[in-house]
């Protein structure tokens, strides 16, 4: 997929939410682990009551490597589900890759070209040649960790090295990166008050933004600090929606919840268009 098609299907659906799939067969709704993939099964319900209401999805690989073979059989299935049923909505492989030049062809392969999503979360820690093989593949999105939302983010990423923040470095330093078009970066909702230098930084790129809800991001300040012209940013909730019950109405309160956040998004994307 290409920015100017995610674009224009933010603009359609007047919404920049992110859903992401992270699931946990100790949560789902009971009834499901009778279903021969319950995975998938969840993953399928969720998707289809929601897509009308978000513009990208995001599987955690951890949530299906766990599982084994069947959880990487029923993240195949998933992705699947979405290019063949919704092709409009961005993927995004959240698998946190970044090794040697070598291994890092082989893990776009295995998420652009057998997976076949449509981006991959990326370590920038072992640099360009690490990062590079990721954007060698023509419209497929390399989203680079930059800012983290978690606490131990300030143990590396807000560290001076030589006068300047690492994760300042990083955005710096992979702009320079062979076909750093195709770059976006993750930045967490909860640091917001660190949006505005970013984009001083990176004017232009998509943010991918986790910690919107059970993490306790404001999704006001990032939109205040983080919206670009084109939007640029990717708001990420997982917990917030797809827990939202664990019986038989599950899907139906995922789109209850995933509807208020678009609702927001909406009122941001107005607003901005205003300004």
């Amino acid at each position: 997929m290409t920015t100017n098609q995610l674009i224009t299907q933010i603009h359609k659906k007047k919404s920049f939410l992110c859903i992401g799939l992270d699931v946990d067969l100790n949560k789902v709704p009971k009834h499901l682990l009778k279903e021969e993939d319950p995975i998938f099964a969840f993953n399928k319900a969720i998707i289809d009551e929601t897509h009308q209401l978000c513009v990208a999805y995001k599987p955690n690989i951890a949530f299906y490597e766990a599982y084994g073979i069947k959880g990487w059989e029923a993240l195949k299935k998933t992705i699947d589900y979405l290019n063949d049923n919704y092709p409009e909505i961005f993927t995004i492989a959240d698998a946190k890759r970044g090794d040697i030049g070598n291994t890092s062809t082989m893990y776009a392969k295995a998420f652009f070209e057998d997976m076949n999503f449509d981006s991959v979360t990326i370590a920038p820690y072992m640099g360009k040649d690490s990062v590079e093989p990721f954007l060698a593949f023509e419209n497929k999105h390399t989203i680079l960790l930059a800012l983290t939302s978690n606490q131990g983010a300030f143990d590396f990423q807000t560290k001076d090295v030589e006068g300047k923040e690492l994760y300042k470095q990083v955005l710096e330093i992979s702009k320079a990166y062979e076909n750093s078009e195709n770059l976006m970066y993750v930045v967490g909702a909860t640091k917001a008050e660190y949006f505005k230098g970013i984009r001083k930084i990176v004017p232009n790129s998509f943010l991918l933004v986790p910690g919107v809800g059970a993490q306790g991001g404001n999704l006001q300040d990032v939109c205040k600090y983080g919206m670009t012209e084109d939007v640029g940013l990717l708001i990420n909730s997982s917990r917030g929606i797809i827990y939202a019950s664990n019986g038989a109405d599950f899907a139906e309160a995922a789109a209850a919840k995933a509807k208020e956040l678009r609702e927001q998004m909406a009122l941001e994307l107005k607003r901005h268009s205003e300004e």
